[in-house]
């Protein structure tokens, strides 16, 4: 059984040393790519005893420095369903060290994914940067620095295994829209109560009784689709996947390497959250599409399923999209109107926001 720690809530301080925000914080007083290295490993302020799911990166840092790894998530929404390019297999997201060649942080991520990948990157803003004091490799201590890109799924190149795949291979749990509750109910939620009634008192008990309903929707409680890094978190400390070694077989999930997965979680949940009050999932469109298109591309990413009329009037009232004038046959039913996304709404609702309904099933 793997080291226990605290629960990943949201506000929990120490959890990781630098964290990414919307704004895209990247490069904005970003430390020189040729001064990384050049950090001591000291300085990191991440909670002690908080062992982070998965191993080290790979590499070999100079004693007392860090190193720092770049990580990309790129994803994207194809036939309606959420997917990430991954490398070696499905195993690791495109990834690599900042070298002193690369003038900026964005420049060595950019370098990396083209180099393994040939996809070339577009907008893409930071996630996190993980620095938890126990990520270290003999003689030194990793960083790693990851971004979240949005972009269309293109035909896979680069190294060999590298391929897109769906993100509910990695959380099949994830997906509500159709097996994720049978399986949290069948292989999961028996697993936790177990863990929780294995606790060494009442209170601990009743701790991780309560984490797990929470983070689960277990007892009654109400789904959050954003609390996609808690469930994966509370499954590896309670020894439930791959990535925490455990002696007990994992729940269903394809593990990846090191805290890929870890990662992943983060850019999910991420993503959840921001279709709520920015209208990013027209990145992942063309430009032209239905509105049954964009509703679908909305449940590909949410992992549950909206209502069809609501979710319309919803788009609609907000004004976020126009008609082109044209049509398209879906499914062979009936033309449907093709619509494009309303450029100035970002500039309308820079102050106001902009929701993209999550409007529950009717």
């Amino acid at each position: 059984m793997p080291a226990q720690r605290a629960p990943a809530a949201v506000a929990m301080p120490g959890r990781h040393d630098v964290t990414g925000d919307d704004n895209d914080r990247a490069e904005a007083g970003a430390t020189p790519p040729d001064r990384i290295a050049a950090i001591p490993a000291a300085s990191g302020h991440a909670a002690a005893g908080h062992a982070s799911p998965g191993h080290a990166p790979p590499g070999h840092a100079s004693p007392g420095l860090a190193v720092a790894e770049l990580i990309a998530v790129l994803a994207a929404v194809t036939a309606g369903e959420p997917r990430v390019l991954t490398i070696a297999g499905g195993q690791a997201l495109p990834s690599g060290p900042l070298e002193p060649g690369h003038r900026s942080l964005q420049a060595g991520l950019r370098a990396w994914v083209e180099r393994q990948t040939r996809h070339p990157l577009g907008y893409v803003e930071q996630l996190y940067t993980f620095a938890d004091r126990d990520r270290a490799a003999p003689g030194g201590r990793h960083i790693s620095i990851s971004y979240l890109a949005l972009t269309r799924e293109a035909r896979a190149g680069g190294e060999p295994g590298v391929g897109w795949q769906s993100w509910y291979r990695f959380f099949p749990w994830e997906d509500q829209r159709s097996d994720g509750a049978a399986l949290i109910a069948e292989a999961i939620a028996p697993r936790l109560r177990a863990w929780a009634e294995a606790a060494p008192d009442l209170a601990a008990r009743r701790e991780r009784a309560e984490r797990a309903a929470i983070t689960f929707g277990l007892d009654d409680r109400p789904w959050n689709e954003e609390l996609v890094l808690q469930r994966y978190e509370l499954l590896w400390e309670a020894g439930l996947v791959a990535e925490a070694a455990g002696d007990a077989p994992p729940v269903p999930g394809a593990p990846m390497r090191h805290d890929h997965r870890r990662i992943l979680a983060t850019a999910i949940a991420r993503l959840r959250a921001k279709i709520k009050y920015r209208p990013v999932v027209f990145e992942l469109l063309p430009p032209a599409f239905t509105l049954l298109r964009l509703q679908r591309t909305v449940e590909a990413l949410a992992g549950r399923l909206l209502h069809k009329q609501n979710f319309r009037r919803l788009v609609e009232s907000q004004d976020l999209v126009e008609e082109t004038g044209e049509t398209a046959r879906e499914t062979g039913g009936r033309p449907a109107k093709l619509f494009r996304y309303r450029r100035a709404v970002r500039a309308e609702r820079a102050i106001a926001g902009t929701k993209l309904p999550l409007a529950r099933p009717g």
